[in-house]
Order: structure tokens, then C-alpha cells, then sequence
């Protein structure tokens, strides 16, 4: 095989947005993933006329104006706005915590009825240094809101009862004293027209990919291949877990297509009880209002991460960040390993912190 600049491992995101920059630098880039498709876990692939996440749903958003210029290149993104609602038994409440929330709990109109509330109950509960997750919860938002929105869900996202998780997952809980249905507070948001793939093929215009391609086995063959390598899959399997495997949370997805127009008027709904075993489900068709007699939807279990597993939530607590500090440093001695992305660098990215990330790195590398 002919010699490369950069030997580029995963065609997500990261990988992508450097190739790309690599490319129109002149540089030339191979790009191998293990799996039979590009783009990662951003992958949309079209059945019914709708375009399905096949790796749970992504939703664009970001206050850095360069990254969404530079996105915009690739496509054209529709005006989608995140509203997603959470259902407990047999009531709905809209996310995030907000005032359509505090009215449909307690039957109240002004935000001051909704404060005065939530202030009670937290100067009930008397907590002032929580020791785990479930305290913290509660001195933020006090018992209802805990209760009905936080703690079923948060057990099985992260799989063990909320008093055995540390306090610091749970930094903040946004309350929001106004009638707002929107997810997030960032300046740009939407989701691309046509799918996110359409974007990767774009990035990828000019480079080498080969798919369905293991790196450890394709460099036993080719240890050659690059001057460079950008390694966007987990650290600790590169340096055959010397120290020590990296701890994740795992999702399977069980995707189903209904013959109706509609299942349930929302892209994502919530499951807030223990007792209902997956925390979400996505309808694919209103993320870009498909059109087509028939749905598809993808329920969401989270469930223990072991070696072999696809890896999703970085498990940050005191040791895994200790562990992975090791690998970083580790990493610092081969100059010609430039490590990247959310598996990469042990870090729960959204996309916009991925792309911003790659042009730094690339940008670092070609200077």
C-alpha cells in the first residue's frame, strides 16, 4: 500500500473534521473503521424515508459561532428545537425543569408559587453537605422533583441506586423559572437535513477510507502505513490496558417500526420509573418532520460496559480520571500518536466540542 501523512483511526467525527483539514492542506490521510460504515455514533441511516439514528439521537448545538459556520459548509440544517418530555406512571412533564413542569406537579401558575415550593422542601431535608448523588439531587431541587424526574432514571442510566453514585455527577439541575420547553440555552441549534452521514462523506471527500477495518490488526500488516497516526478509540486498548481498563456505561438500542403515522408527537420521551427498564424512546421521524405513512422508534437500555462492549459514558469518578491521567501521560512519549474525540480523551463531548477540538488539533499539527 502506498505511505501516508496520517493514518486516521475511526471516521467519526474527529477523524473526519482533521482529515478534511489534513486534505486540504495538502496532507495526504487513510482512514479505517471498524465498523462497516463512516460517521461514527452520528450515523443516520434512511429506512421509511426517515432518517434513523442508529446510535442514539444527536441533536446539534453550540454557542461557538466558528464551529457552527464551519458545520454549515457540509449541509443545511433544519430549525429542530430539543423539547423532550418525561413521563412518570401516569403523568408528563415537559424537560428541562421548568415552569410547565412546576405547574403540571403542584397545580400552580407564577414562578414565585414554584420557588417558594422547592425552597420548603429543601429547607425540610436540612442538607448542607451531601454525601452522594441522591443529596445533592435533593438540595438542588428538593423531594418532588427528585422523586418523579431524577431518580428512577438516573439508577438505571448509571446502573446502582442514586446513594451509591457521587455527589459530583450531579453538579447543577437547571430550574427554570419561565415557560421555556428548550432543552438547551445554546445560540445555534438543529439537526442537519438529510442526516448527519451526508456531512461525514462531505468531510471525507479526498481521503482514503477503508471500512469494516480492525487498527490492531490492519497495523500488524502496515506498521509502516503513516507518518502519523490520529487515534480516536479508547486510549487504555491502545497501550493493551497496561494499567488498567477504563470503566464506561454501555447502550443497547432496540429500534422497531410501527405501522402508524405517530406513536407518541415527540422526538424524545423519557421514562422517569425504575420500573420501565429503558430510560428513553427516540421517534426518529420528528427530528426532521419526515414524511411517511409509517414510524420507526428506538428504545434505550443502559446497561454495564465490559472490554468488547461499544463504550458511550465515560464513568468519571476519582479513579477512572486517575487512570486516565496515566494514559495520558503515557501517551505524551509517543509524539507520533495524536489522540482525539470522546474515547480518545476519556470525555463526554457534545458534537460541537468534538468538531471545535479537531480543527484545534489539526490546526496545532499543521502549524
Amino acid at each position: 500500500m502506498k505511505k501516508y501523512d496520517y493514518l486516521i483511526v475511526g471516521a467519526g467525527l474527529f477523524g473526519a473534521v482533521f482529515a478534511h483539514e489534513a486534505t486540504k492542506a495538502g496532507k495526504s490521510c487513510l482512514v479505517i473503521d471498524k465498523r462497516p460504515n463512516i460517521a461514527g455514533n452520528i450515523y443516520t441511516e434512511k429506512q421509511e424515508n426517515i432518517n434513523v439514528h442508529k446510535y442514539g439521537a444527536h441533536i446539534f448545538h453550540t454557542s461557538d459561532k466558528e464551529v457552527w459556520d464551519y458545520v454549515n459548509q457540509f449541509c443545511e440544517f433544519n430549525n429542530y428545537i430539543n423539547s423532550p418530555v418525561a413521563i412518570y406512571k401516569d403523568e408528563l412533564y415537559n424537560l428541562p425543569f421548568n415552569m410547565n413542569t412546576f405547574s403540571r406537579m403542584w397545580n400552580i401558575k407564577t414562578p414565585a408559587e414554584a420557588a417558594a415550593i422547592i425552597a420548603a422542601q429543601k429547607a425540610e431535608l436540612g442538607i448542607t453537605e451531601p454525601k452522594n448523588l441522591e443529596e445533592q439531587a435533593l438540595s438542588l431541587v428538593g423531594t418532588d422533583v427528585y422523586e418523579k424526574l431524577i431518580k428512577g432514571y438516573t439508577q438505571k442510566q448509571w446502573g446502582r441506586p442514586c446513594t451509591e453514585l457521587p455527589a459530583f455527577i450531579i453538579k447543577r439541575l437547571p430550574l427554570r423559572f419561565t415557560y421555556d420547553n428548550n432543552y438547551f440555552n445554546d445560540r445555534y441549534q438543529g439537526i442537519p437535513i438529510g442526516g448527519y452521514t451526508a456531512i461525514v462523506e462531505k468531510l471525507l471527500e479526498g481521503s482514503d477510507v477503508m471500512l469494516s477495518t480492525d487498527y490492531f490488526e490492519f497495523i500488524k500488516e502496515n506498521a509502516d502505513i503513516a507518518s502519523k497516526t490520529v487515534y480516536t478509540g479508547e486510549i487504555d486498548k491502545f497501550y493493551g490496558y497496561e494499567f488498567g481498563a477504563l470503566e464506561w456505561r454501555a447502550v443497547r438500542f432496540e429500534t422497531e417500526t410501527i405501522d402508524m403515522e405517530n406513536y407518541q408527537g415527540n422526538a424524545v420521551v423519557n421514562y422517569t420509573e425504575a420500573e420501565v427498564p429503558y430510560t428513553r424512546i427516540i421517534e426518529h421521524k420528528h427530528f426532521e418532520h419526515s414524511d411517511s405513512p409509517k414510524t420507526i422508534i428506538s428504545r434505550e437500555y443502559s446497561s454495564e460496559w465490559k472490554i468488547g462492549d461499544d463504550p458511550y459514558y465515560p464513568i468519571n469518578n476519582d479513579r477512572n480520571n486517575e487512570l486516565y491521567q496515566r494514559y495520558y501521560e503515557r501517551s505524551k512519549e509517543d509524539k507520533d500518536v495524536i489522540f482525539g474525540g470522546r474515547l480518545g480523551t476519556y470525555k463526554y463531548y457534545d458534537m460541537d466540542k468534538v468538531v471545535r477540538a479537531a480543527l484545534d488539533a489539526v490546526r496545532a499539527e499543521l502549524a
